[in-house]
């Protein structure tokens, strides 16, 4: 029985914003409730809602920056920077700057629509 798992062939979740997220490992990839692991672009002046997640979420830039607002505070950041955002804290991620940001996502316990929460 092996003891690893080669994803070469993540779940490409549908998006209609020009984002694009490959799920490597997670509930849609690989049916894992723990951890998702997912690499992302996002588009020049792309956003999201606000959210309010039930897990917590760690970000890394590989290229491009990276706007998050945190409980009302701005941060921005650049490639080869990262962060966690605890669980349960109101957020939104936004790419308002002139360049595509490519990034990895990691959550946990994995992402979950129903845990997201965003708002309308």
């Amino acid at each position: 029985m092996k003891r690893y798992q080669v994803q070469d062939a993540p779940f490409v979740v549908p998006t209609t914003d020009g984002k694009l997220i490959e799920e490597h490992h997670g509930i849609a990839a690989t049916a894992n409730a723990e951890i998702s692991i997912a690499h992302m672009i996002a588009p020049s002046q792309w956003a999201e809602p606000f959210q309010t997640p039930e897990f917590d979420e760690y970000t890394y830039i590989i290229s491009g920056k990276k706007q998050f607002i945190i409980a009302g505070e701005t941060v921005i950041l650049a490639a080869g920077q990262s962060i966690k955002i605890e669980k349960n804290t109101r957020v939104q991620y936004s790419n308002p700057f002139n360049e595509p940001c490519e990034y990895i996502a990691i959550c946990r316990p994995a992402f979950d629509f129903t845990k997201v929460h965003r708002e309308e």
